[in-house]
């Protein structure tokens, strides 16, 4: 079992900046890729951001060039560094894991207004 504890959303305005975080407990040691995805109210649950344990990064369109995801392998926390926020990022926010089983965090609420 993989346990994964998520934290950092909160309110902030358009243009702000929010970082998530997720600190990964439990069997890691199989876990292949870590990420983050988002629910906004009446849509359905979409990627952000994966982080393979190799490195490698992937973004969806919506966020590339505003979100960076990052690992720190001696923490065994993933992070979400998320800049020039929009209404359209409000969502919350979960945390993935992923090897060999999917892992979900609780999630964590990310609201932009003004």
């Amino acid at each position: 079992q993989v346990q994964l504890v998520e934290s950092g959303g909160g309110l902030v305005q358009p243009g702000g900046s929010l970082r998530l975080s997720c600190a990964a407990s439990g069997r890691i040691f199989n876990i292949l890729v870590m990420g983050w995805y988002r629910q906004a109210p009446g849509k359905q649950r979409e990627l952000v951001a994966t982080i393979l344990s190799g490195g490698a990064r992937n973004y969806a369109d919506s966020v590339k060039g505003r979100f960076t995801i990052s690992r720190d392998n001696t923490k065994d926390t993933v992070y979400l560094q998320m800049d020039n926020l929009t209404p359209a990022d409000t969502a919350v926010y979960y945390c993935y894991a992923h090897g060999p089983y999917a892992y979900w965090g609780q999630g964590t609420q990310v609201t932009v207004s003004s």
